[in-house]
């Protein structure tokens, strides 16, 4: 589904982009018009507006009721000629009417793009990649979100993935209608719908003067707001008659009986087409012309958001030869990966087995369906995200897991950091799951702690053993791309307590015109760093945002630890290799509902980059934890400063090594619950950052605090109003 959606997207983007903005400008302008033009009102008859408009212009030939909502008159008098707007009920003069040179520019170029016939062609083609684009971008909205009730929830991922999810969640209703009624257009134009029948024509059968129209009884019967058009016999032709067409049908009136000489009604395909070009155009309908104006105006961001992510995609998944379809592989294996460090080793698994003459199929964890079952074996390599979550290629891996038919053996492989305490996490949720499915496994849960090819060639070795072949797996880690990083500026805390932290600040690197060579980052997202002899990068939480125009992270000193120490020993000036990775699941939620910080030691970094972006004031509440104010009060300073800007609400610090009135994070969040009830009431969201003993003990507390309103800690993990970072 995944491949279809982008296939189409890419390669229709130029076409879909040029007719969605066109469609747009004349969607709302056919809107604006529908507000500008007069009401009509029942209750007034053809015959009396014709014959106030005959009285104006002797020589009218024939008066239009057009889709907006206007009504004209053509006429050519003794003197002159035209077509001026009238009013539908007095039929007064309102001034010329004609299509704007740019308002025919835009509609030729939405039909055919200039290109005639051929390029109605690719506009309908168009029309059906749009309809295909939103069929299965609706089915990747419920499936990402976990099912079709929860379609609608908030999406989370990168700032292009919200972007161009929350966009569909708004325009897809809009989008399927515009491609639809488009595709039925397209096929009214080349005569792929059933031609009306074909009046016959008919002549005058009166033998005296022409009655003045305002008395033919036929017209008095006609309701102007049915009207579509009244073309008026020509002053020369005796037996030349009226003909009226209306939403009702064609009649044909005799202008010396007033009577009706033949009448052919609408028949269902007509009436189609009229209801289908209004819904197209939204003419005649003001709120719904701009509605859908503005949904064909996500095309182009649609376009844009698309691109970044399959861009995105493609960056992280390395090209692997001979990857056989799904259907005929003997092995699958499925990567579940935030990144291309899990996606490497899959690429190296796929090359050892294919050596040996099995057809091997590699995917996303999230594109498991019943095409994988036939396969002899399941092989899932899978990292963890944050406290145990999925990573972003397999966020809907367990839901789709459940719709499967039968099972196929399998073996399940983790990659993590033992230094974190939800190690290979997600691995041992997908094991466990499909234990509890009744999945055969061939191998027990493996795991792999930061990237050890050795642990990985000895996994391989036991998978060979069992499955009778000699699988031997030379894994050579890809350094990830990296960039020079200038130390610019350093805070010390904690040596008098034995237990250093840094803010260590970075200065930005510039590329061309003065702009940032790093992709836009935000306080929560990830500074990963490589140490000098090694290729595993350590990941930090950003305090900083793209704004700031430097990058900042606050690094705990910790005993043994490679990264740490060696951004402890850095002096101003010195360099270190870094790269930014997007965390978008650990941010404040979008909007103004207050938000909850919570945490301790080195994990107020990012926090107080929360803090530090919060220019519109919105109400910011932390609460952190320390040891002793004068030795690692992280942030005072600047805390202090937001406080006076209002940047930051209210901050609650705590110190567990005071003499008197020592206290953890915890209880200052048990003594506040009413407040901390009170913002939840107001839509409130928590973010905890920090060591995994101090999320424990908040989380315990918080399950307390929330008892009183109904809620509970998986509720608000589940709706996105808590998250944390954790390690």
């Amino acid at each position: 589904m995944h491949r279809l959606h982008s296939f189409v997207g890419l390669v229709l983007a130029l076409v879909l982009a040029v007719t969605a903005i066109t469609g747009t400008f004349l969607a709302i302008d056919n809107g604006i018009k529908a507000v500008q033009t007069p009401a009509i009102s029942r209750g007034v008859s053809v015959a009396a507006l014709a014959n106030a408009v005959a009285a104006q212009h002797p020589g009218v030939t024939d008066i239009r009721r057009h889709p907006d909502g206007t009504v004209t008159a053509a006429f050519t008098d003794a003197t002159a000629s035209g077509v001026e707007r009238i009013d539908p009920v007095t039929g007064a003069d309102l001034g010329p009417y004609a299509l704007s040179p740019t308002t025919r520019f835009i509609v030729q170029l939405h039909r055919s793009l200039f290109l005639g016939d051929s390029g109605r062609i690719v506009t309908a083609i168009g029309s059906l990649g749009l309809l295909g684009l939103s069929l299965t971008g609706l089915s990747l909205l419920a499936r990402r979100a976990g099912g079709w009730r929860r379609m609608f929830a908030p999406v989370k991922g990168s700032s292009a993935t919200v972007l161009h999810g929350t966009l569909g969640q708004l325009a897809i209703v809009g989008l399927i209608l515009s491609s639809l009624t488009g595709l039925w257009m397209s096929a009214e134009k080349f005569g792929l719908l059933p031609e009306p029948p074909q009046a016959e024509q008919v002549v005058a059968t009166g033998q005296g003067p022409r009655l003045p129209v305002g008395t033919l009884e036929a017209l008095k019967t006609i309701d102007v707001a049915d009207l579509t058009r009244l073309t008026f016999p020509a002053p020369d032709e005796p037996t030349d008659v009226y003909a009226v067409q209306t939403t009702a049908g064609d009649a044909s009136i005799d202008p010396t009986t007033g009577e009706t000489l033949q009448f052919t009604p609408r028949t269902i395909i007509e009436r189609l087409n009229a209801v289908i070009t209004s819904l197209h155009t939204g003419r005649g309908m003001a709120m719904f012309g701009i509605l859908l104006g503005l949904a064909g105006a996500t095309v182009p961001i649609f376009a844009g958001s698309g691109i970044v992510i399959w861009a995105r995609r493609r960056s992280f998944k390395p090209r692997i030869a001979g990857n056989v379809a799904a259907k005929v592989a003997d092995v699958v294996i499925l990567v579940g990966s935030e990144g291309r460090t899990t996606w490497g080793f899959a690429a190296t698994l796929h090359r050892a087995l294919s050596v040996d003459g099995v057809k091997v199929h590699v995917a996303e964890m999230n594109e498991i369906s019943a095409d994988h079952m036939p396969a002899g074996l399941l092989l899932i390599l899978t990292s963890t995200a944050g406290d145990g979550a999925a990573p972003a290629s397999a966020s809907s891996f367990l839901q789709r897991l459940a719709d499967l038919p039968g099972q196929v053996p399998v073996a399940v492989l983790g990659f993590g950091d033992k230094t974190f305490g939800q190690f290979c996490g997600f691995a041992e949720t997908v094991s466990a799951e499909l234990d509890r499915r009744g999945w055969p496994t061939v191998l027990p849960l493996g795991t792999i702690d930061r990237q050890s090819t050795q642990a990985f060639a000895q996994w391989g070795r036991d998978l060979g053993a069992r499955l009778g072949v000699d699988l031997q797996l030379d894994h050579v880690v890809e350094p990830p791309p990296t960039q020079d990083l200038e130390l610019i500026s350093r805070e010390d805390y904690g040596q008098a307590l034995g237990m250093p932290i840094a803010v260590l600040r970075f200065r930005a690197p510039r590329g061309r015109f003065g702009r940032q060579a790093m992709p836009r980052f935000a306080a929560g997202d990830l500074l990963g760093v490589v140490v000098p002899g090694s290729t595993t990068p350590r990941f930090y939480s950003l305090a900083s945002s793209s704004g700031d125009g430097f990058i900042e992270i606050c690094v705990r000193l910790r005993e043994g630890g490679l990264c740490s120490s060696h951004l402890h020993s850095l002096a101003i000036g010195d360099r270190i290799a870094g790269f930014v990775r997007e965390n978008p699941r650990f941010r404040p939620a979008e909007g103004d509902a207050p938000v909850i910080l919570i945490g301790a030691g080195a994990g107020i970094g990012p926090l107080a980059g929360f803090v530090r972006a919060n220019t519109p004031g919105r109400p910011l509440h932390l609460y952190w934890g320390g040891r002793r104010p004068d030795a690692d009060f992280l942030y005072k300073d600047e805390l202090a400063e937001h406080l006076a800007e209002r940047r930051l609400t209210a901050l609650r610090a705590a110190f567990s090594r005071l003499p008197r009135g020592a206290a953890y994070v915890q209880d200052h969040v048990a003594a506040d619950a009413d407040l901390l009830r009170h913002l939840i009431r107001q839509g409130g969201q928590i973010v905890v950052c920090g060591g995994r003993d101090m999320a424990e003990a908040v989380a315990q507390t918080l399950e307390r605090v929330l008892h009183p309103l109904g809620l509970d800690m998986a509720t608000m993990k589940s709706t996105g109003r808590y998250v944390e970072d954790v390690y």
